[in-house]
């Protein structure tokens, strides 16, 4: 034991403080405070057992908890501190309505500065700097919660009231602002919302009287109105000065008319019972709050100016924050709705549904994009893509892509040249800009469908008698990637079928991987099909809301975007074809043939038209053309008309002299038929023309 070393620890009380000198006087001092406080002899608050505590003095360290609790003394046990107040949690004084704690109780008496009696559970006015800072903290830690306009304006007055003042009214300006816009018009204040305390609450269980109760007449006499401030006026001045006012100052007793109303400006209590705190958001004055406490309740107090300059700037950037919030949601919105197709269009042979959801509310635009492409010959092109990400720039990119798509497919290219060139479009938006895209055309003439694809999940196909099938295509690698070829694959699209496009954002998510909700996609139109029989295919628009319904709530982690085609196809009995040598006589022959189509339709009443519009059709068409001339007829619920040339110029309507011999085929056209027009090939050129049928 000689030998063993024993060090000394020195207690909490006694380490040193930082930056002192063991050996100072003050130190010494410090030290002895430290064993007065550890041996319960300075806590006149917390007396010993069988001792009554003095009377603390405002300055005193027990004050502070006397404040927060006004009129309770908890019974402690000797040695044991007295347990924080419930509302201590928040920052606030204790806030009337809270329930008594056990053990408490509430006791009547002077209040200490002004010596007016405080009955038990009235408001108490916040009496040192630190309550005022607890309170302006928690106030605008609630005023901030809020995202949107009326939570924010909600936040304020749940705050104030009845903490802060018995009631409160807030103005905002009518339209408001979006970030620096300059206003134009007046300035005109709506009042937005009016909150007080109820004239009545249940004092049962520890409930309260309020200390301000104020006749339903005068607040509620203040309904929504719109205030136009006149330049010049009592309230423009009183508003340019930003900072808050008592609304017994010249300036605000003369603004408050304006503001309330010539009838009503009664409601506001006399004295320094009423602040007027305008509200400024970026460098112009957005609204403004009207505090008001009722003849019962200590009036405001010099530092309550400062309060409510807080209340009012915390409230005023956060309705900047709510403004500019709105403004880029509306501006997701429209920019998603215009980058999707408005309607789809009405193709022959094929009927078309579609859903699009965004990945959340927070995130309402994406990447992902559908589209169909009406397309010479009755075809239809039907596409489906995903960009990464889900922002304005994500967005941006799909828009680009979806128009080079739309002009692609303008030109009749092939679906792999389609995607050649989409890879190399977005190679020139840049390096990092990936996506992935599906491009089908369908002809319902030889109810065909050629499908080429860029690393998207494959497509389904829904037979009539019920069956679900995933369509074999090449995966190919993402648009974006570069140096990379696309194959296409013919498919069968027997009528009655339907084809069923999305995004991964269906099939995908955090619970399962791509395979198994495909699968499970697979299953899900399968078992519906068998709910309408193997004779007649599901709804559309039933059927896309049951592929959604396999989400599941919660369980949507992209944005999703559907596409379904019902396969209808052009029976071989409503389609007559020909070829026409490019001579003098082909005119007459393609009016004999039309003729003879028409009648075997049963549809002689449109002869005459029909052999005028094919008559002069095929009249330029020859006058230019150095291989055959095709003619197609398809009746479908309208009867279409299709001639073909090899000549790539797209004819133009024009408006013919008085003395040329030509130039009025296209006139002619126009005036009899209900639609037509014109489609450049990669081979030539095709014009069509529609006839209702009678």
């Amino acid at each position: 034991m000689d030998s063993t070393r024993v060090t000394e620890h020195p207690t909490s009380f006694d380490r040193p403080q930082t930056g002192a000198d063991p050996t100072d006087p003050r130190g010494a001092l410090m030290r002895a405070a430290a064993e007065q406080h550890a041996s319960g002899a300075a806590l006149p608050a917390q007396g010993r057992a069988g001792e009554t505590p003095p009377e603390t003095a405002e300055d005193s360290p027990g004050a502070f908890e006397q404040h927060a609790q006004p009129g309770a003394e908890q019974a402690a046990e000797p040695g044991t501190h007295r347990p924080r107040p419930a509302s201590a949690a928040e920052g606030v004084p204790a806030q009337p309505g809270d329930a008594q704690q056990p053990g408490t109780a509430a006791q009547a008496g002077p209040e200490r500065r002004t010596g007016q009696l405080i009955a038990p559970g009235q408001p108490t006015p916040m009496r040192r700097d630190g309550d005022r800072l607890r309170f302006v903290g928690a106030a605008t830690r609630r005023i901030a919660r809020g995202m949107d306009l009326d939570e924010i304006v909600m936040g304020l007055c749940r705050a104030t009231v009845p903490t802060f003042a018995d009631a409160i009214l807030v103005y905002l300006r009518e339209p408001l602002p979006v970030g620096d816009e300059r206003p134009t018009g007046p300035l005109v204040l709506r009042l937005r919302r009016t909150d007080r305390i109820p004239a009545e609450r249940d004092t049962e269980g520890g409930g309260f009287i309020p200390a301000a109760q104020p006749e339903p007449s005068e607040l509620e006499t203040v309904g929504s109105e719109l205030c136009e401030v006149r330049p010049g006026s009592a309230l423009a001045e009183v508003l340019r000065g930003v900072r808050p006012v008592f609304t017994d100052t010249p300036a605000a007793h003369a603004a408050l008319p304006e503001l309330l109303g010539e009838e009503r400006d009664f409601a506001v209590p006399d004295g320094r019972r009423a602040i007027l705190a305008p509200l400024r958001g970026r460098r112009r004055v957005i609204g403004a709050a009207l505090f008001l406490r009722g003849p019962e309740r200590a009036a405001f107090e010099a530092d309550d100016l400062l309060v409510a300059a807080q209340l009012a700037t915390h409230s005023a950037l956060g309705i900047d924050k709510a403004v500019l919030y709105g403004r880029e949601a509306y501006i997701a919105d429209e920019l998603q709705r215009t980058m999707l197709p408005e309607n789809l269009p009405r193709c022959t042979g094929v009927r078309l549904a579609s859903r699009y959801l965004p990945a959340a509310e927070t995130a309402r635009v994406g990447g992902d994009w559908y589209d169909a492409i009406p397309l010479p010959g009755s075809r239809v092109a039907l596409v489906v893509g995903d960009v990464m990400g889900h922002s304005m720039t994500s967005a941006a990119i799909m828009g680009q892509l979806r128009t080079t798509a739309q002009t692609l497919a303008g030109l009749d290219l092939p679906p792999q040249e389609v995607l050649h060139h989409l890879d190399e479009q977005a190679q020139r938006l840049g390096t990092d800009r990936m996506a992935t895209c599906l491009y089908a055309v369908y002809d319902p003439v030889s109810h065909r469908i050629t499908v080429a694809n860029a690393g998207h999940p494959p497509p389904v196909l829904l037979h009539m008698g019920g069956d679900a099938e995933v369509l074999r295509v090449p995966a190919g690698a993402p648009i974006g990637v570069g140096g990379v070829d696309f194959e296409a694959v013919e498919l069968d699209a027997p009528a009655g079928a339907t084809l069923l496009l999305y995004t991964d954002g269906l099939v995908e998510s955090r619970l399962r991987d791509v395979w198994t909700g495909i699968e499970q996609l697979r299953e899900r139109l399968a078992a519906t099909a068998q709910l309408t029989g193997p004779d007649h295919p599901p709804p559309l628009e039933a059927l896309c809301d049951e592929v959604l319904d396999m989400l599941g709530p919660g369980d949507r982690d992209d944005d999703i975007a559907l596409l379904a085609a019902r396969f209808d196809g052009i029976a071989p009995s409503d389609v007559a074809y020909w070829f026409l040598e490019p001579e003098d006589a082909a005119p007459g022959r393609a009016r004999r043939l039309a003729r003879r189509a028409l009648s075997r339709w049963g549809m002689e009443d449109l002869t005459d038209a029909v052999e005028l519009l094919v008559s002069e059709v095929v009249t330029n068409a020859v006058r230019y053309a150095s291989r055959p001339v095709t003619l197609r007829l398809l009746r479908t619920d309208v009867l279409r008309c299709e001639v073909g040339d090899d000549v790539p110029q797209l004819p133009r309507l024009r408006q013919a002299r008085a003395t040329d011999e030509g130039g009025r085929g296209l006139y002619l056209v126009n005036r009899l038929a209900r639609r037509w027009g014109a489609t450049r090939l990669s081979t030539g050129k095709v014009v069509w023309f529609e006839l209702n049928q009678s």
